[in-house]
């Protein structure tokens, strides 16, 4: 089977989950027996492109090419708001371009259902996104060359966050708690992939620069594995999501969770992790440190589920049937 997985992760968009994600499949479905997989190819005839973004390249790589069209919802309206300018206006095509492909493949529960309000009339399939379990794995080599690089004491609590800067992503809280907090250092990574399209842009910078030395801004880094090596909490202080990857890399990590109560975490994550309503409950668990060691303990085996070689072959069945109908 000749299948091609395409992707708009040019310049900083290959920092954004659905990059990774679909740069993670690629490379393990190559591995599966009776797969011929490229990426980002407009060369060649495929029986299946699965697509994990929908924006102008994509669409035009689309008109010429031929076979099944699939594409991953890692994007639905609801994550928008909070995130990107003219969310309103963006959001109104949504319904539109998801009827241009023959199958779509959800992430998440509370993703399928939303893409089942938009587009019933479009045949899904719930695939959850996967990991490679094993470059997600604590090691003390990449805790310390992480704390080495940002000069971080051996024994200080570090708290990591890794999202888009942005206000749907939870920055402002993060702030705040970064601020009630000086006696632990915290840490965020990523930046603004849509530049200065990006939600609250000149408002956060402002904010940025006046923080105090507990803060650290780290961009985008080469090796993700290493602040997760290098931290002792995962802070997810998200407002809305439709899976959450990046806690499944922090748990898979061996790091414990402290996640902002939304019905999407509670239905995906369960007890896997702690939640939050508020800054300052939000503070409690990020301080007990009692909690934070149980939830340690359990973390990475709750990702066993969601191991990227289980989830390629799930991609390779959905695959096969849907170009033998």
């Amino acid at each position: 089977m000749k299948v091609n997985i395409f992707v708009e992760d040019f310049r900083y968009l290959k920092y954004i989950g659905c990059s990774t994600a679909a740069r993670t499949l690629f490379a393990h479905l190559a591995k599966l027996p009776g797969m011929e997989v490229a990426r980002n190819s407009y060369r060649g005839s495929f029986d299946l492109t699965h697509y994990h973004t929908f924006g102008p390249w994509a669409m035009y790589h689309m008109k010429f090419t031929n076979g099944v069209k699939v594409l991953t919802a890692h994007s639905t309206p609801r994550l928008n708001d909070g995130n990107v300018a003219f969310s309103y206006r963006i959001n109104q095509i949504y319904p539109k371009i998801y009827r241009k492909f023959d199958h779509i493949i959800t992430i998440s529960e509370p993703c399928h259902r939303e893409i089942e309000q938009l587009v019933p009339e479009v045949s899904k399939t719930l695939i959850p996104n996967g990991i490679d379990r094993e470059y997600f794995k604590r090691t003390e080599t990449k805790r310390r060359a992480f704390r080495d690089a940002y000069g971080i004491d051996a024994d200080q609590k570090v708290v990591l966050s890794v999202g888009q800067q942005t206000p749907r992503k939870g920055i402002y809280d993060f702030l705040k708690l970064a601020n009630q907090h000086p006696e632990m250092t915290w840490v965020w990574v990523g930046g603004f992939p849509y530049g200065t399209l990006s939600k609250d842009y000149t408002r956060i910078q402002m904010i940025k620069s006046r923080c105090h030395d507990n803060v650290i801004f780290t961009g985008v880094v080469d090796d993700i594995s290493e602040p997760y090596s290098g931290s002792d909490v995962f802070f997810m202080p998200s407002y809305a999501e439709t899976f959450g990857l990046v806690i499944v890399e922090a748990l898979s990590s061996g790091l414990p969770v402290v996640a902002r109560d939304i019905s999407e975490f509670r239905e995906i994550f369960g007890d896997s992790i702690l939640f939050f309503s508020d800054c300052s409950e939000a503070g409690k668990l990020l301080t007990d440190d009692d909690q934070l060691k149980d939830r340690a303990t359990r973390a990475r085996e709750s990702t066993a589920k969601y191991d990227i070689g289980h989830i390629a072959r799930q991609h390779q069945r959905l695959y096969e049937e849907l170009t033998e109908r």
